[in-house]
């Protein structure tokens, strides 16, 4: 496990290099298994993760959101898969705007109940990455290197809303939730990039994260694998929550697709406990 973290520390430093030194933001003629027009630096990102995993011995083989199947290394005895974002938000980056990468590390298997660690990093005015597996830890890059800064943890309410999705297409449980939260003083923070707006809840010790299924997308935007499921496991060890619009955890919920979605909220306790009054659930 140490060394495929150390495999992702790697690439989050090169890829924080090719983000400061590169001048092409332009996109490439490729589009991903969503549909999306693929950035070069997408592309890059993606090439300097492979590149640093198929090292190990360890890992079985990876999944990335920029391809559209599993691709397997030579290790058949090898433990670990890993999913990845390579540079999510990166549409932000010709805004200049901060942008991340997100990795799950699996055992055996790409499910919920198998992720044993998770780390997402943030490309900003400060390069910052945070590791989670019992605990979620803090580390700012320094001088070329990742020095540990603290560990994170929620209070059990905060005062951000960010939530995601076109207006017009919000169920009304949804408008009535997002409404519950500014009549309660809720201020709103959302970039449209899903690792600062997350890294700014866990940094503030609380608030919501929301991304619901929407008319035009009613299981979801985000990807389970790549995205939602690594970062429920850092809300979870940071007393926090992860759930679907069923409340359903989200490491609970099954992949039948490497590209499945879902709906999500992350947030503190009692945002979570808010969710699932305007949503029903009991």
């Amino acid at each position: 496990m140490l060394a495929v973290l150390k495999a992702i520390e790697n690439s989050i430093l090169e890829i924080s290099k090719l983000i400061s030194s590169s001048g092409d933001f332009s996109y490439s003629d490729n589009k991903n298994s969503s549909g999306d027009q693929q950035l070069k630096l997408d592309l890059e990102s993606d090439k300097i993760i492979e590149q640093n995993l198929r090292k190990l011995t360890i890992v079985q083989g990876i999944a990335s959101e920029e391809r559209e199947d599993i691709i397997y290394f030579e290790n058949d005895k090898a433990e670990y898969l890993v999913a990845y974002d390579p540079l999510d938000g990166s549409s932000l980056i010709d805004v200049n705007l901060s942008v991340g990468s997100i990795f799950g590390i699996y055992k055996y298997s790409f499910s919920g109940r198998n992720l044993m660690a998770s780390v997402y990093a943030v490309y900003g005015p400060r390069v910052e990455m945070v590791v989670a597996d019992s605990t979620a830890r803090l580390y700012r890059l320094i001088q070329g290197e990742f020095k540990f800064v603290r560990e994170l943890k929620l209070n059990k309410q905060g005062k951000i809303n960010a939530t995601g999705g076109t207006q017009k297409d919000w169920s009304e449980n949804h408008k009535n939730l997002i409404n519950k939260l500014f009549q309660n003083g809720y201020r709103l923070r959302y970039s449209g990039g899903m690792v600062p707006d997350l890294h700014h809840i866990l940094l503030k010790g609380g608030g919501l994260f929301s991304y619901p299924a929407t008319h035009e997308q009613p299981k979801g935007k985000l990807r389970l694998l790549f995205e939602i499921m690594p970062f429920a496991l850092v809300f979870k060890v940071a007393n926090g929550g992860a759930i679907d619009k069923n409340g359903k955890f989200i490491l609970d919920l099954k992949t039948e697709h490497l590209h499945d979605t879902s709906s999500v909220f992350f947030g503190s306790n009692n945002e979570i406990s808010l969710v699932k009054e305007y949503y029903g659930i009991k």
